[in-house]
């Protein structure tokens, strides 16, 4: 049986505006297995970003319960939410939020700072193999601004991976990026969940989500549909059958 890494159960948001309460999640349920590929896809204003903040505890629910890893989010103080975050979450987002003035290696460096445990030495030998895991190890010494939008979300990637989360929370990581670029992040991120990462992956795009194990949709704050994917598509293969203008 698998084990399970996150739990969510009668999750609700709610915001105020005024006298207004927006209601952006209303009673969710779900869990995701460790080596899970889960599709978290819906409309603007569907709830699948709040739902992605809270997975991320970066924001907490109005009520209902959220265990990641076995552990009750709900029972945790700011800071004890905050070390836990960064030991076991690692992110992705669509504008890979990289310092600008670090290199790629620095980047990729910067969750193990948080980490007291971890000396120097380990820290840079962590980051420069996680480097190399996304095909990064000539680029280690860039820039961001040195290295293309794809180079950049791979950077974003091993610094996901540095600490070995049990998770990693990606939001619309191919958002700003071509055709065969996304396709080449998709072929990664599959790679990563062949070798046993969890990743829960919030998309609105359709021909994104079918390169996951399962998609889960939202509506108005509800989860409407959970399915798994049929005939599920392989990055590498696609990328094959690009046309040559799209390989420019």
């Amino acid at each position: 049986m698998m084990k399970t890494i996150i739990e969510v159960n009668q999750l609700k948001k709610d915001f105020y505006v005024g006298d207004i309460t927006v209601h952006a999640l209303r009673g969710v349920n779900l869990q995701i297995s460790e080596g899970e590929f889960v599709a978290i896809m819906g409309t603007s204003g569907s709830g699948k970003s709040t739902m992605l903040n809270i997975l991320g505890c970066l924001d907490k629910p109005t009520s209902g319960t959220y265990f990641l890893d076995g552990i009750s989010m709900g029972e945790l103080s700011k800071n004890e939410l905050a070390a836990l975050r960064n030991i076991k979450l690692g992110f992705v987002f669509q504008s890979y939020n990289l310092l600008s003035r670090t290199s790629a290696l620095e980047n990729v460096e910067l969750p193990l700072f948080y980490n007291s445990k971890i000396k120097s030495k380990e820290r840079r030998e962590r980051a420069e193999a996680a480097l190399e895991a996304v095909g990064l190890a000539d680029r280690m010494h860039h820039m961001p601004n040195q290295l293309s939008g794809g180079q950049q979300q791979r950077v974003a990637i091993a610094r996901s991976l540095v600490n070995d989360p049990v998770v990693i929370l990606a939001d619309e990581a191919t958002g700003n990026l071509d055709t065969r670029t996304s396709y080449e992040i998709m072929a990664l991120l599959q790679d990563l969940n062949q070798k046993g990462k969890t990743i829960a992956f919030v998309t609105h795009e359709a021909d994104i989500a079918k390169f996951m194990t399962r998609q889960v949709i939202f509506r108005d704050g509800h989860i409407i549909r959970e399915e798994k994917v049929p005939n599920r598509s392989n990055a590498v293969e696609l990328i094959k059958a690009l046309p040559t203008e799209e390989l420019v």
